[in-house]
């Protein structure tokens, strides 16, 4: 079953002669629990995907539906509190907040929204990432690798639709990278969960379940068109 579809995405930069086509009609579905990799060369377009599919910008034309809700109808309000809820982040510079401990990153998402951890649940990532003897550590008593599997941890927490995983080994050498993509799989596996991967790597693509290449502005292989 789909957890996610867009259908015919276009993302126009500039007019005229200066117009640039960053999304050219792009159509791909996701069923639940797949691990999708998205390549494709600098400038292709793949990060732009990504930013659309997290609501995090808005399209010239087309449509995004997450868990059945089409996002992009969405007022900003409404938006902010949907992407909370349904869609976790991990990114290349992990972006953990440097005042709070390994624990209280993790449970940060939950917290803001007003809502209460699932104890047992945070346990269960804490244990599967190996993270237990870090908790009351600081991000910056934590190497690269650590800090992405408190990222991975933080953005599984809300038990989100999808993950959204923004070149997540960009800033760590090849086997910590590797360690990194085969963690990210096998949770992905344990929970269930539905997670897209931008990468440049073509080794680390090839951990995917799927692969979808897009060149640009266009998927050329592994996506899934719509009839119009």
């Amino acid at each position: 079953m789909a957890v996610l579809e867009t259908k015919d995405l276009r993302k126009i930069y500039g007019n005229g002669e200066n117009e640039v086509h960053a999304l050219d009609g792009v159509s791909i579905s996701v069923d639940e629990g797949e691990f999708v990799a998205v390549v494709g060369t600098s400038g292709s377009g793949k990060s732009t995907l990504l930013n659309m599919i997290g609501g995090l910008d808005r399209p010239t034309s087309g449509s995004v539906t997450i868990r059945g809700k089409e996002i992009l109808k969405m007022k900003d309000e409404e938006l902010t509190i949907f992407r909370r809820r349904n869609i976790g982040f991990v990114f290349q510079n992990y972006n953990l907040l440097p005042v709070l401990n390994v624990y209280e990153n993790i449970v940060y998402p939950i917290e803001i929204d007003g809502g209460r951890a699932d104890t047992e649940f945070i346990r269960e990532i804490i244990h599967t990432l190996g993270l237990e003897k870090k908790l009351k550590n600081m991000p910056d008593h934590l190497s690269g690798g650590q800090q992405q599997r408190v990222a991975i941890a933080r953005a599984l927490a809300t038990k989100p639709a999808i993950i959204l995983a923004d070149e997540p080994t960009g800033n760590l050498d090849s086997k910590t990278s590797m360690d990194v993509i085969l963690l990210m799989r096998s949770v992905s596996r344990q929970f269930h969960q539905t997670t897209i991967m931008i990468t440049h790597n073509e080794e680390i693509a090839q951990m995917a379940d799927r692969t979808i290449r897009i060149e640009d502005g266009k998927v050329v292989a592994g996506g899934v068109q719509f009839a119009r």
